[in-house]
């Protein structure tokens, strides 16, 4: 039996579940949330929603997601530890300090009940241009940006955080923003072996459980399709890059896919290319999805064989991580965050990125 609700993860309107969400999330059996800044508003709140949104789970627990890399991807702001751009921590030079960094937000968010996080960025600034990636990047070259995917992953997983890798296959040579329209990456493929794949070989090494596909498209591989809905981008991920987990989508409402195609095209063509779940960051689309994903089923656009096989390797991530499942504690949740050791860490490192730019400016003088 197949489980169509399990494929998509979504967005909710505020910071408690409407009725009609609620219904959908439990009739549904929907696979996971995604947050952003509108849905929090201090840490008794988030622990609340997540509680409410938990309890409506069939079996295992929803994926509760959120991007929170550090620098300015940080949906939650208030009581929460604020770590500087991943740029700047890795001018530190030490993927022991970025391991501890990645325990401490993985803590934070597990004790309001957030257990998937989309990080690390795998993606390499070989365009300094480029404003949606910039300083959200670990650096300028494959090597140190791979020196850090592992540190990052190992940071979160064996904290009881899912972590995604993204932008596969690297969104770091772009000028454009996906938000706003599709990118278009000019390299070859044996180019992109040779860069931007390595940060995520490092990641598949280290057992990232998710990699999300980037809308990008690179038409020396696939002339017609971002990598995103692009079955020989799966393809490669899959068979070249061996990698067995789980493959997301970037929000199919971002603007690279939405100006080019519907959200019933791009619901079906990114099921049937290889991904697992779907991300739709609001609800509406993700009724419009859920039900393009049926009418794909009926016409023959999907195959359930392939859906019964993402249903499994989805249970299995939720079986590896949530094996006991507990509602959030409350109370004083707000005491637990960004206490006087995290403090004192972020003081240090802030410190030392300090004093490594001043190094740097006198050196260049």
């Amino acid at each position: 039996m197949i489980d169509i609700g399990q494929l998509i993860l979504m967005g909710i309107e505020g910071k408690s579940l409407l009725p009609e969400e609620a219904d959908f999330i439990k009739k549904e059996n929907i696979g996971g949330i995604i947050l952003f800044s509108k849905n929090y508003e201090d840490p008794v709140q988030l622990a609340q929603l997540v509680n409410s949104i938990q309890k409506l789970r069939k079996d295992y627990p929803l994926f509760i997601s959120v991007d929170h890399e550090g620098g300015r991807v940080i949906r939650f702001r208030d009581h929460f530890t604020q770590f500087p751009p991943m740029l700047d921590i890795a001018k530190l030079d030490s993927p022991k300090c970025f391991y501890s960094l990645s325990k401490i937000m993985a803590e934070e968010l597990l004790l309001c009940g957030v257990n998937f996080n989309f990080s690390p960025c795998c993606d390499i600034l070989t365009n300094e241009k480029n404003i949606v990636i910039g300083n959200r990047a670990f650096g300028k070259d494959s090597e140190t940006v791979s020196k850090f995917i592992s540190s990052a992953i190992r940071g979160f997983q064996t904290n009881g955080m899912v972590a995604c890798a993204k932008h596969f296959p690297g969104h770091g040579s772009t000028y454009k923003d996906s938000h706003f329209d599709l990118p278009e990456i000019g390299k070859s493929l044996d180019e992109l072996r040779g860069k931007e794949f390595l940060p995520f070989k490092k990641a598949i090494k280290s057992r990232v459980e998710f990699i999300m596909m980037g809308h990008l498209l690179i038409p020396t591989v696939d002339p017609s399709f971002p990598a995103s809905l692009s079955k020989k981008w799966h393809d490669i991920l899959r068979k070249e890059l061996k990698f067995d987990k789980l493959i997301i989508s970037d929000d199919l409402q971002m603007e690279a896919i939405t100006k080019h195609f519907t959200l019933e095209e791009a619901s079906t063509m990114a099921l049937d290319a290889g991904s697992d779940i779907l991300i739709y960051r609001d609800f509406e689309h993700a009724q419009k999805g859920h039900q393009a994903i049926i009418e794909g089923l009926k016409e023959k656009k999907l195959n359930s064989g392939q859906i019964y096989e993402k249903n499994k390797r989805i249970l299995d991530c939720k079986k590896r991580f949530f094996k006991e499942y507990k509602p959030v504690y409350v109370k004083g949740i707000e005491k637990k965050l960004n206490i006087e050791s995290t403090k004192t860490f972020l003081k240090d490192i802030t410190a030392k990125i300090s004093t490594k730019a001043q190094d740097s400016n006198i050196e260049a003088y």
